[in-house]
């Protein structure tokens, strides 16, 4: 059984776990998977599991999902480096995390789906505490800008009530920290220009494309 000593605060418990699996003598793969998806079950059910990740390939690149109980809490690009946010997660929310790709199942498939052009809007669970304040009101209107549209960030500001916050919204948009799920690929600059992306230009490319050849 786990104990509390295997999550302990001085270390992220799946970066550790993952220097003992390479260091097993032999790597059957299956049976780490398994090893792996046991050692996820017994935390979740002593309540020792705060986070569970893992990764999805797409196309644009893999991306990190990361779940607390509340739902689904962060997504990155690899362009973001996955290792740094999960130390950012483990820092701003729990060390208590592991991989634990079953727990992010449905958003996996709901992002194949989407990318498949057979989804156009997502129903999962939020966890919105990593985005607060005016930052978390602009987030809330991007789900209104609707599939295959676009919206400057003088429009989004706008909808947002305070049309004089442009860059705040800018701002919004760069550090959201559900991308994709939260769409702030579809706000543009007003003279329709793309803007910056977090997980960069070609990826914003490919996301419009996908949903105006729809």
């Amino acid at each position: 059984m786990i104990s509390t000593s295997d999550f302990n605060s001085d270390s992220t418990s799946d970066f550790d776990s993952e220097r003992l699996f390479a260091a097993l003598p032999e790597q059957d793969e299956p049976a780490l998977e398994r090893l792996r998806a046991r050692l996820a079950t017994e935390a979740h059910d002593a309540g020792l599991l705060d986070i569970a990740y893992r990764t999805l390939d797409t196309p644009v690149g893999p991306l990190l999902l990361a779940a607390t109980g509340k739902g689904l809490v962060r997504v990155a690009f690899a362009v973001q480096d996955h290792s740094a946010v999960l130390r950012q997660l483990s820092d701003t929310i729990s060390p208590r995390i592991l991989r634990a790709p079953a727990r992010l199942d449905e958003v996996s498939r709901q992002l194949d789906e989407y990318f498949a052009g057979r989804r156009r809007q997502f129903d999962v669970p939020l966890d919105w505490r990593l985005s607060k304040g005016f930052r978390r009101e602009v987030l809330a209107h991007l789900p209104d800008i609707g599939y295959g549209n676009t919206a400057s960030y003088a429009q989004v500001a706008a909808a947002s009530g305070s049309p004089r916050a442009v860059r705040a919204v800018g701002t919004a948009c760069a550090t959201n920290p559900l991308p994709l799920v939260v769409p702030c690929h579809r706000v543009v600059r007003s003279d329709g220009s793309m803007g910056r992306y977090a997980g960069g230009a070609d990826a914003k490319h490919l996301l419009l494309d996908l949903e105006t050849a729809a």
